[in-house]
Parts: C-alpha cells; structure tokens; sequence
C-alpha cells in the first residue's frame, strides 16, 4: 500500500468506481486487481514492484464508460487517453508510462519494454477473463435455475 497510496487516494482514482469494465467489476476493481498481481509476481522476482504496482492501479485511467461510448477501437486508443490522465494527475516515471501505454500488447503493435510491461500485460488478460468467467458463470447458474 506503501507505494501506491497516493494514487488509492485520489479522487481521480476513486471515481473509476462509477465504470464497469468487465462483467460487473468496476474499472477501480479491476485496476487494483491488475496492480495487486503484477506487484506480487514483480516483488517474487525481484524487479520493480513498485512501477508494476502503480503502471497497474492506472493502466485504464480512460475516465469514460467504454460500453456507452460507442468507442468502437476503445482497445486500440484507451491506453495512450489512460497515459495521459495518469500524467495529469500523478507523478509517474517514464518507465510507468510505458507500462501504461503498451499495456494492451498485441492488440496494440508495439510491446512493453520491460519485464514489469509484460507481467502488466498478462495480468490484465487474465483478470479481464476471470471477471469474464464470473459473469458467464452468474448467467448460467441463473439458467439452470430458473
């Protein structure tokens, strides 16, 4: 918490709660599951925790609802709007922005340049299928039952 408490505090960061990304997690949930996971796969290898940790919590600081948008490439165009509000409004290094901005390889053309780029990349795929699941899995459960 340490190392990302700044950013948890915000407000800019607590409004995420108003936007659903995947299922029925909001976009702060998610983020902080993505952020939580890269920190502990970085900090058991001993690269930088502390950039996977932040780049994690703002990697989609987009700010809008991606489902009412009608934002038909919001996965090609999310991660450069994200690096720039996380530029706004925090402090972060150039090594941070990249994990943001490279975060939806290979959607996007370009990888990560670091190691802590790609465990980001990676943690956010598999949360996004694991909020994915959760929801396909409440749709079924609802079927069988009614």
């Amino acid at each position: 918490m340490e190392c990302v408490s700044d950013i948890m505090a915000a407000p800019v960061f607590q409004s995420m709660d108003r936007y659903i990304q995947h299922g029925n997690t909001t976009t702060k949930a998610h983020c902080i599951q993505v952020s939580y996971l890269s920190y502990r796969i970085c900090r058991r290898y001993s690269w930088d925790y502390m950039a996977a940790a932040r780049a994690g919590l703002l990697h989609d600081l987009f700010l809008y609802d991606w489902h009412t948008e009608k934002n038909h490439i919001h996965g090609f165009t999310h991660p450069r709007v994200a690096m720039e509000n996380a530029k706004k409004y925090f402090d972060i290094t150039p090594h941070e922005q990249n994990i943001i901005l490279r975060h939806m390889w290979p959607l996007t053309p370009v990888p990560p340049k670091s190691r802590e780029g790609i465990v980001i990349v990676y943690a956010d795929k598999f949360c996004g299928v694991s909020e994915m699941y959760g929801r396909v899995k409440q749709a079924v459960l609802r079927a069988v039952h009614a």
